[in-house]
């Protein structure tokens, strides 16, 4: 393979959980250290990967497919940001913000799978926090700048102490009813977001109620038609590396489609004016104002003021970003190269450092967009049906554990998913510093011509999309489902050997904690709500284990952390823990 093995992580190794003190946990540096050491053998052939010509077509796509998946709900998020925040922030700012993590990330981070960029919490952050020093202070936009700088310079430092301190080493306790809680919070605000998008279009200065349904028509043709070529990506349809492609750049395809679609000629479409995507000059700020914030001509006492807000930063990216990473490279995915968190966790104090001084949004990691990084890299290869069936026992079905198990919907007819075994992932950074490199090319003038081009219908479109994805896969969707069914119609398969009463606790402690996220996040307080997130790692830790038996918790829970290369970073298991 032409890296050191996949066994021999390097001569850094962790210390089992069980044999750690507090005083070895604590030592600083260690992770930070470990973490490079391991990573650092493999660097060379991190770039040489890319440059195979086995490799060539796979990375070539993943550039373009998560290119259009990172930057089109970034200017999505942008857009709720422009308005709400009164143009402090435009498409500018968050191109730089996108650029500068995947730049950064990709020539200096541990995990250069991880895909670090502008999300929707960052959007919710930014605009609470104007809120608060708008409505009650009367801040301008000035003024609001400099404040968020100070939020952003001490969430740098509560990132650096985190990461010297070794604390994401307790990622490890994030199970994945924690993680799918969160999953269903982003997967509803993305929904909630893009319904306000279309709202909007119903009062817009100057135009009728038909430039709204023109819009709403937009962005659920978008939703409907990305979904089907997606789901075509997993079916029988077309041969198994053609349907592979359209699968991957349905998303892209749909964004050029449905953008070309609003400007249909005259005497049709186009009679009906949308709005578009609004855009300013090239490589320069949407505000009257320099790149860099003058954030030292403040009150000292707004210095103070902006710390709890930056430890709030810090919490939500503490939980975010590590589940990011751990997502991009979970078990599911067959990882050679060793993670580091701790390393890559400073690096994302340097990128919130720098977009607090230039006035940025700050990146973090993406939670849908890390894993598709993933997929996007990797090899499949389809399974025959006879060699399923030889594997599975004479036809019968693979019984997996719950928390291994989803749903497709499809309404494509089809009646059956073929499975596929993923080979080998192309673990390179190459295609992360590309991307990086185009998104800041999309500053240029053409780029930024063609991107006004595009109606806002189709980033509402965008968010519905994302959002719908999330929400049906997700465990507690499907789980909660399952309550209705009628189970003396299900097949042997389907069965699951809890009872309902269990699964209804279970998802039940998650829909309270889903419920107070949702709630908090609609009023002033919405800045709190990663406490909330946060709460559920020791609610899980310590009260959820005395509600269920063992067996049963095995069954409906499991570690998000648990691939061998990611242990290795936050602390290898031993060999009784499960």
């Amino acid at each position: 393979m032409g890296h050191p093995s996949q066994v021999d992580y390097g001569a850094e190794r962790e210390l089992s959980w069980s044999q750690r003190s507090w005083q070895y946990e604590l030592r600083p540096f260690r992770g930070m250290w470990s973490d490079l050491r391991r990573r650092l053998p493999f660097y060379k052939s991190d770039w040489l990967d890319a440059c195979r010509s086995a490799n060539w077509l796979t990375v070539s796509t993943s550039v373009v497919r998560i290119f259009f998946i990172n930057l089109m709900p970034a200017l999505a998020y942008v857009l709720d940001m422009y308005e709400r925040t009164e143009h402090s922030y435009g498409v500018n700012e968050v191109i730089l913000a996108s650029a500068l993590a995947a730049i950064l990330f990709s020539v200096f981070s541990v995990q250069p799978l991880t895909f670090v960029g502008v999300t929707g919490l960052t959007d919710l952050m930014n605009y609470t926090i104007y809120r608060i020093f708008h409505d009650h202070y009367q801040f301008d936009q000035t003024m609001y700048l400099r404040i968020q700088a100070w939020v952003l310079i001490w969430a740098a430092g509560f990132h650096f102490l985190v990461a010297i301190f070794n604390v994401c080493d307790f990622t490890r306790f994030i199970t994945e009813m924690t993680s799918d809680t969160f999953g269903l919070y982003v997967g509803v605000i993305y929904v909630e977001k893009g319904i306000e998008q279309l709202i909007q279009e119903f009062s817009l200065p100057g135009h009728d109620n038909s430039t709204g349904w023109l819009s709403v028509s937009i962005a659920i043709l978008f939703c409907v038609t990305v979904y089907y070529l997606t789901q075509l990506g997993a079916s029988t349809y077309l041969p198994f590396q053609l349907r592979r492609t359209v699968g991957s750049l349905a998303f892209v395809a749909g964004c050029v489609f449905w953008s070309g679609f609003s400007h249909f000629p005259k005497d049709s479409i186009k009679e009906v004016p949308i709005s578009y995507l609004p855009i300013t000059k090239s490589f320069f700020p949407t505000w009257d104002r320099g790149w860099v914030v003058d954030f030292w001509n403040v009150e000292v006492r707004w210095v103070f003021v902006a710390a709890p807000l930056g430890l709030m930063i810090m919490l939500l990216f503490y939980f975010d970003h590590n589940v990011s990473s751990v997502m991009a490279q979970a078990r599911k995915f067959p990882i050679t190269k060793p993670a580091g968190f701790h390393w890559d966790f400073f690096l994302l104090g340097i990128t919130t450092l720098v977009s607090g001084i230039l006035g940025l949004p700050v990146p973090n990691g993406l939670v849908p967009q890390a894993p598709d990084h993933t997929d996007s890299l990797s090899v499949y290869e389809q399974v025959p049906v006879a060699d399923q069936q030889e594997k599975d026992g004479a036809g019968a079905p693979a019984v997996e554990p719950m928390h291994h198990t989803s749903v497709a919907a499809s309404f494509l007819h089809i009646s059956h998913f073929p499975r596929v075994r993923n080979v080998r992932v192309v673990e390179q950074r190459l295609s992360h510093l590309v991307i990086g490199l185009l998104t800041l090319g999309s500053m240029t003038r053409p780029i930024l011509v063609a991107l006004s081009m595009m109606p806002r219908a189709v980033f509402a479109g965008v968010f519905l999309l994302v959002g719908f994805a999330s929400i049906e896969s997700n465990p507690i969707v499907t789980r909660t489902l399952s309550l209705l069914q009628d189970r003396s119609a299900l097949g042997p398969a389907a069965h699951t050997p809890l009872r309902r009463m269990t699964i209804v606790r279970f998802v039940g402690i998650q829909w309270l904690f889903f419920a107070m996220t949702i709630a908090i996040s609609q009023t002033i307080a919405a800045i709190g709500f990663p406490i909330i997130i946060i709460c559920m790692i020791p609610c899980r830790t310590f009260l959820v284990p005395k509600l269920f038996t063992p067996d049963k918790l095995a069954t409906l829970d499991a570690p998000t952390a648990d691939a061998p290369a990611v242990m290795v970073s936050l602390g290898p298991k031993d060999e009784n823990e499960t």
